[in-house]
């Protein structure tokens, strides 16, 4: 795939931060730049949500990477991972959450995160009364309305990206353990 909209030239103070944070100029803030004013509200909102701080960081990045798995976000993988181990996150864990359901080194917590990010992902989404509960009954309230809020979030920055053409950039590619694939699966009705 190839990006859809050229990228636009960015501030050099900007370029020089996004080099300074990721070693590489973001191509999604570079084709948002079309429009100043969304790059920088994606940008501002990105940064209170990564803020956030009642859910544990692990079960937040495993759901980030999770749907972008799902919705077929390869930047947004490949950028989960790399701040998974600059966060000092479990990698051999992250590094499997492209095929969680396969992998045998999560908790049972863990896997029922990554299935309540993917059934907030489904359209429509499937999130049961159940699965809300249970993970509810474990986390507690503030906990499970900032994971609804982060899932919800990266759903838009997920698709936005895919949408747009963007692809890997290889932040991942400094990682000591490679990010797995995630396995072909039928649609879902």
């Amino acid at each position: 795939m190839a990006l859809r909209l050229p990228k636009a030239e960015l501030p050099a103070e900007l370029k020089e931060n996004m080099v300074e944070q990721l070693g590489a100029v973001p191509e999604n803030v570079e084709v948002l730049w079309h429009s100043p004013q969304v790059t920088q509200d994606s940008l501002e909102f990105g940064g209170r949500v990564g803020a956030w701080d009642a859910a544990d960081p692990g079960l937040k990045s495993f759901a980030h990477m999770a749907v972008a798995a799902q919705v077929g976000c390869s930047w947004c993988l490949d950028v989960g991972y790399f701040q998974a181990r600059n966060e000092n996150l479990d990698l051999t864990k992250a590094s499997q959450v492209p095929r969680w359901r396969e992998s045998e080194v999560f908790t049972p917590l863990e896997r029922d995160v990554m299935a309540y990010a993917e059934a907030m992902t489904e359209t429509p989404p499937t999130v049961t009364d159940e699965m809300y509960a249970g993970l509810l009954d474990r986390l507690g309230a503030p906990a499970m309305v900032e994971l609804t809020a982060l899932i919800a979030y990266v759903n838009l920055a997920t698709r936005a990206n895919v949408a747009n053409g963007v692809t890997s950039q290889g932040f991942s590619d400094t990682c000591e353990i490679p990010l797995a694939k995630r396995p072909n699966r039928p649609a879902t009705a």
